[in-house]
């Protein structure tokens, strides 16, 4: 396994596919760029999901949160992005990821950004 940031998210084996139980992972040392200033943006990156097949491997989370370090993105843009992925190779049967932004400005921003299977 890599240890340089990357864009996939590494799947395993669901060790309890036949239950509902949720997972909630906390990661509070997200950065990435303002697309505007090019200034750092800090926030704490929440998922909540319910695991359909797979769950998520972390190490590769976590290397994956770090690709965007050095790239612009708007809070709305990059929340719903990591969404997006997650679904792809996670497959969560529920999923919410709320992106908590540190003060810029004299403003917070926080995104929810939800998903749910079948719907």
């Amino acid at each position: 396994m890599s240890t340089k940031p990357s864009k996939t998210l590494d799947p395993v084996p669901n060790p309890h596919p036949d239950r509902d139980y949720e997972v909630e992972i906390e990661c509070p040392e997200f950065t990435a760029l303002c697309p505007v200033t090019g200034q750092p943006d800090f926030a704490t990156i929440t998922f909540k999901y319910v695991p359909g097949p797979y769950i998520c491997e972390l190490k590769s989370l976590k290397l994956y949160l770090w690709s965007f370090r050095d790239e612009g993105h708007f809070h709305e843009d990059v929340t719903n992005r990591i969404l997006k992925d997650f679904v792809a190779y996670i497959q969560p049967r529920k999923l919410q990821v709320v992106g908590k932004f540190n003060v810029r400005g004299g403003i917070y921003t926080t995104v929810r950004a939800e998903y749910e299977a079948g719907k």
